[in-house]
């Protein structure tokens, strides 16, 4: 198994909608598997394949309090059975360090089918609701702070943009520091 990088936040890649699985194979399991391992590392509760500059429609998530229940969802759908929302406070492994309160809908019906690919149809409720939707949201080049207001989501944007040049730097500073070291020995 190997880690994989996350996109984070506003890469343009995070906006591409995802295809479906023609074919349920080796490397789409062995993607899955990956993708779980990466989950559990950044850690999370649930990743999607287009965070992983992946763009095909799956998605792996484990709510479960141990971390020891983990989902594979390829071509997942959901449609809502409530008008009912519920406001969660979100985070995204795309969006590192920023939480806020996004309204889902508290009850859906999930369709897709496993890493065997063997159908599931189900309900979901509470936390496993919200954490499809939004895997599901990135599937469809959405992010949570799409939710947000253009005032947070700016300032979001610009506080990612500089972590992203700052740790550019702090590389490329590295780097220079190794050369140095090296033609000193």
């Amino acid at each position: 198994m190997a880690l994989l990088p996350i996109l984070e936040f506003p890469d343009p890649r995070l906006r591409k909608v995802a295809a479906d699985i023609a074919h349920i194979n080796d490397d789409i399991r062995q993607l899955a598997k990956d993708m779980l391992e990466t989950m559990y590392h950044a850690p999370g509760i649930g990743l999607a394949a287009s965070q992983v500059n992946v763009h095909q429609r799956l998605v792996v998530i484990d709510v479960s309090d141990d971390g020891d229940e983990p989902r594979v969802l390829i071509n997942p759908s959901w449609e809502p059975l409530t008008e009912d929302k519920q406001s969660y406070q979100e985070g995204c492994l795309s969006v590192p360090e920023f939480y806020d309160d996004v309204a889902r809908y508290s009850r859906i019906q999930l369709s897709a089918f496993d890493e065997q690919g063997e159908p599931i149809s189900e309900v979901a409720e509470g936390l496993f609701a919200v954490c499809i939707q939004h895997e599901l949201d990135h599937l469809n080049g959405k992010l949570f702070v799409d939710y947000l207001s253009n005032l947070k989501r700016d300032r979001i944007r610009k506080k990612l943009e500089k972590k992203h040049r700052d740790d550019i730097k702090d590389t490329l500073y590295e780097a220079k520091a190794k050369v140095n070291l090296e033609s000193q020995g």
